[in-house]
């Protein structure tokens, strides 16, 4: 497991002006990069690019941002589809400049070249950002050889509760073929990349909300091994959920993602969703992109389509109670490929219920996503699927 680190913002590189100074960017094959790059750059400057899949092959279309931005610290990964505003694009770069006036960034990254790197990772990660003024930290991952649940139990381990974590796994649309996340200038595979966010005129408003319903009998997870489900109620797991699903079983692994797996914890806490990475046929299992506990009991899920919109409407409300401000502002808006795959053409529909929501005065950008990452109940990140997650920044 390899890391790196960069160093966080000197003190004497403060920008000045507003607090938060931020503009969207939006790249097209057709159109190409949308206005000027405007003249934000500094070492107090974020800029986060969303970008598709294929951007891998063909990486010279970030060398203009990079080029006006020499001094800002860069994050972003591969999607399954891009958030501009109230807008949702495909194979096109939705990016974000973002200059703070009293925020210092640090970035770190570290190799996932499978799932036993998860948790290592997560603690190189926490320990190269870990300060006592660390405020926030905003983490992408591979999309596909992760178990998010022992990337963040790394990370847990390593940085104080009070941080607030967000974030989420990196895309590649319905074909969980490939993903990156953008490191040093650079689309990597097999990374897991963060951003701290360092003092107290920080300002992070999250909120993370899902809108399905369960159904069907209760079960319980017979035999699994963190991320992988081997049997349900002694059954092999994939011959269960393909029964579950029907017809609908042979567009596998994609078709999945309208039928999710709600996990119950305990009496009395909240259930965690789980959506499926990938299939196995031979051993009849499923990998998942977070822990499926030995003995947990599960139902599977389906969608509602105006709950879904209820709950994204709901993510940005609570974004803005927790810390959130209605002045100038970035939001970052995460939600499930699954999510996208049930709306289909409403799929903006939830987009433009999170506007309505968020500040007038801020910007939107955002992904969908093979997972995203929120504190939960206990405060802590966690893993989660099929949900609208939002994160908002200010000073």
């Amino acid at each position: 497991m390899g890391l790196k680190k960069c160093s966080r913002a000197a003190e004497g590189d403060r920008a000045r002006g507003k607090a938060v100074q931020t503009k969207t960017l939006l790249f097209t094959h057709e159109g190409g990069w949308s206005g000027p790059f405007p003249k934000l750059d500094s070492a107090r400057t974020l800029v986060l690019v969303f970008g598709f899949s294929g951007l891998a092959d063909e990486p010279a279309r970030l060398d203009p941002l990079f080029a006006a931005y020499p001094a800002a610290k860069f994050v972003g990964c591969s999607t399954a589809g891009e958030i501009a505003g109230s807008r949702i694009h495909d194979d096109s770069i939705s990016a974000a400049v973002v200059r703070f006036d009293a925020t210092e960034l640090g970035t770190a990254s570290a190799i996932i070249a499978g799932p036993d790197d998860c948790e290592p990772a997560g603690r190189a990660i926490g320990q190269a950002l870990a300060a006592p003024d660390l405020t926030s930290l905003f983490l992408l991952s591979d999309g596909l050889n992760v178990n998010g649940s022992d990337l963040l139990r790394g990370l847990n381990a390593e940085i104080d509760s009070r941080v607030v974590v967000t974030g989420g796994l990196a895309g590649d649309g319905s074909r969980f073929q490939r993903t990156w996340v953008l490191e040093n200038r650079q689309l990597r595979r097999h990374r897991a990349v963060a951003v701290g966010l360092y003092g107290t005129a920080l300002r992070v408003g999250y909120g993370s909300q899902g809108g399905w319903d369960s159904f069907g009998p209760t079960q319980r997870i017979t035999r699994s091994d963190g991320n992988v489900l081997f049997e349900v109620d002694g059954q092999p797991a994939l011959r269960v959920y393909k029964k579950h699903m029907g017809a609908l079983a042979a567009g596998l692994p994609a078709t999945a993602l309208m039928f999710p797996l709600s996990m119950k914890r305990g009496e009395g806490a909240d259930p965690i969703v789980r959506t499926i990475l990938a299939v196995d046929e031979g051993t009849q299992s499923m990998t998942f992109a977070g822990d499926v506990p030995q003995g947990t009991e599960v139902q599977f899920m389906r969608a509602d389509f105006d709950r879904l919109i209820d709950g994204a409407n709901e993510a940005a409300r609570l974004t803005t109670l927790r810390g959130g401000e209605r002045g100038a502002s970035l939001s970052i808006a995460i939600s499930c490929v699954g999510r996208r795959l049930v709306l289909g053409r409403k799929a903006e529909r939830e987009v433009e219920a999170v506007t309505k929501a968020l500040p007038k005065q801020g910007a939107l950008v955002g992904f969908y996503s093979y997972g995203e990452i929120s504190p939960h109940r206990s405060g802590r990140p966690e893993l989660h699927n099929q949900t609208m997650t939002l994160t908002q920044m200010s000073e």
